[in-house]
């Protein structure tokens, strides 16, 4: 009883924290919007791409488009898609405009492009990827690409790219095509950024291991390296034999003393190593709130 009474508490102070993450991600973005990306006309993709395009052209207020875009999206996305994206991301779409709007004074540290779309562009995922972190959404065009996605069968990826395209090429058409360049740039530092605060910097390397003397490398593995491992079942796809597959997973670090240990117990073995890039569990990362 006492479990099922913490969880229910645990709760409404996860969704709190999540709509605190939501709104200091899209404080970030709308800093980052003001002070390196419109300034310079850098239109890296998104609604808040076409806001500095529709300002260039007719002089509207960027938050102003932007809601223009947000609100009316989220109506159809609801409308078209059903019900899925909740309360977070009507927010987003609403409390994103408005920071951009308080924030508009804020002056631009450099009238370099290039460094603009780079720390503009980290910015922008570093706020990005907080509102991920709190389960939110911004809103924006990614809703428009849910509804291509639905209804023309193309890739979810696809569409994003394609909308995302659209606004960078009518960047290059407004501004130049040197802008748009820049632009490419601030979407490609973006992208990378969401995912080093979604998965942090550190990787870790998965090992599979095939080797005619498994006993002795598992109890290396378990001893000497102080790592847990799993036994699997394999066949040979040449002989047909049945072969016992270690796979372990290793931190960076521990990398080279895996492969020495294999090594001294048969250096003949079959050592698959590949990137992962996240680990949840005893050794690694701890699993959050779910």
């Amino acid at each position: 009883m006492r479990v099922g009474k913490n969880r229910r508490t645990a709760r409404p102070m996860r969704k709190w924290s999540e709509y605190g993450l939501l709104l200091m991600g899209s404080l970030l973005i709308a800093v980052s919007f003001n002070m390196f990306l419109s300034p310079n006309q850098v239109a890296s993709g998104g609604v808040s791409g076409i806001s500095i395009i529709i300002n260039q052209l007719f002089g509207i207020e960027p938050a102003l488009t932007q809601w223009a875009l947000n609100i009316p999206l989220f109506i159809a996305g609801t409308w078209l898609l059903g019900g899925q994206f909740g309360l977070k991301t009507a927010v987003g779409s609403v409390v994103l405009p408005l920071f951009v709007l308080l924030t508009k004074g804020l002056p631009s540290p450099t009238q370099n492009v290039l460094l603009a779309s780079i720390y503009g562009g980290i910015l922008i995922g570093v706020g990005l990827g907080i509102v991920f972190r709190g389960r939110g959404s911004t809103g924006g065009l990614d809703l428009a690409a849910q509804i291509i996605h639905k209804y023309t069968g193309l890739s979810l990826g696809l569409s994003v790219a394609m909308l995302d395209g659209l606004v960078i090429l009518s960047a290059g058409l407004v501004f130049s095509a040197e802008k748009a360049l820049y632009a490419l740039i601030g979407l490609y530092v973006t992208s990378k950024t969401i995912n080093v605060v979604q998965i942090g910097f550190s990787y870790s390397k998965v090992a599979f291991i095939i080797s005619k003397n498994t006993d002795a490398i598992h109890e290396a593995i378990l001893h000497e390296l102080d790592r847990g491992l799993t036994r699997l079942k394999g066949t040979g796809g040449y002989t047909g034999e049945e072969r016992t597959v270690l796979m372990v997973v290793v931190n960076q670090a521990e990398v080279s003393k895996l492969k020495d240990l294999v090594k001294a117990s048969d250096p003949g073995a079959f050592v698959i190593l590949s990137d992962t890039n996240e680990v949840l569990g005893e050794g690694f990362k701890l699993h959050g709130p779910v």
